[in-house]
């Protein structure tokens, strides 16, 4: 199975956040029920923006907190 690098991405910046091994974070799990809470997933999308995704938004990851989701949304805000 093929990892995207937003995908690597993603999973790399949720684990520092939940102080875990990336490896542990599925591309299909729940990263609510993981820990990940709306002040974190506003870190994220904070630094994502700064990253280069200016029209990544909260309601749009919060929608769907699946790992695999946010890497086709960070993908696509570039």
């Amino acid at each position: 199975m093929t990892v995207s690098p937003a995908e690597d991405r993603v999973r790399a910046d949720v684990a520092a956040l939940l102080g875990c091994d990336p490896a542990t974070i599925g591309p299909d799990d729940d990263l609510l029920d993981l820990g990940l809470d709306s002040v974190r997933i506003m870190s994220l999308v904070e630094r994502w923006r700064a990253d280069g995704a200016p029209d990544l938004n909260f309601p749009d990851l919060a929608e769907e907190p699946v790992l695999r989701r946010w890497a086709e949304l960070l993908r696509d805000a570039r």
